[in-house]
């Protein structure tokens, strides 16, 4: 399977899982611990020290360093947002928040439940090298960003682009992030 190919299924394996399966047996969400929302460097200071690593570490976040992560990525940062939801740390063209982000860990596949902030489990399994090329197959989580395009509020103006634009911010979201820590 090929990274396409697993991006592909994981809307099929989060439908699957959420009915009566065993595919996430043994699986528990992970309550995050709450974001911590000051301290590191700048964003200028980041911005003047950002380059490419691909020298990624196999060593697991700690909890406090994952939770930071996923809210940067596209946490709740408040709880009154443009058409009576919360506001995301990443923009979401008329606050459609048709993003889902699955996060692929050594013990398995989690979809990121940004209100409570928790991850909920889809699959168990280690999925990390299928999903990533290179040194991404032995970083500790991978990211994917998936959009429902049910979710999208798509105005007579707006164009039906919005979603790769969204993506974009929650992934400079978690360079930036990246950078100051």
């Amino acid at each position: 399977m090929n990274r396409r190919a697993f991006i592909k299924t994981i809307p099929a394996i989060a439908l699957l899982t959420s009915t009566k399966s065993s595919f996430s047996k043994n699986l528990k969400p992970i309550n995050l611990l709450p974001p911590k929302k000051n301290g590191g460097l700048s964003v200028l200071a980041s911005l003047q020290e950002r380059k490419t690593n691909r020298n990624i570490s196999p060593k697991k976040l700690d909890p406090q360093t994952l939770s930071n992560l996923l809210w940067a990525a596209f946490g709740v940062n408040r709880t009154k947002g443009a058409f009576n939801k919360s506001g995301r740390t990443a923009a979401s063209a008329s606050n459609s928040q048709e993003i889902d982000l699955y996060i692929a860990m050594e013990e398995g596949v989690y979809l990121y439940d940004a209100v409570p902030h928790r991850l909920i489990p889809v699959v168990r399994g280690d999925f990390r090298a299928l999903a990533g090329r290179r040194s991404a197959v032995k970083a500790p989580i991978n990211i994917f960003y998936v959009v429902d395009k049910s979710r999208y509020v798509l105005a007579d103006w707006q164009p039906d682009k919005h979603a790769g634009e969204d993506m974009g911010t929650g992934r400079a979201n978690v360079n930036i992030f990246n950078e100051l820590s």
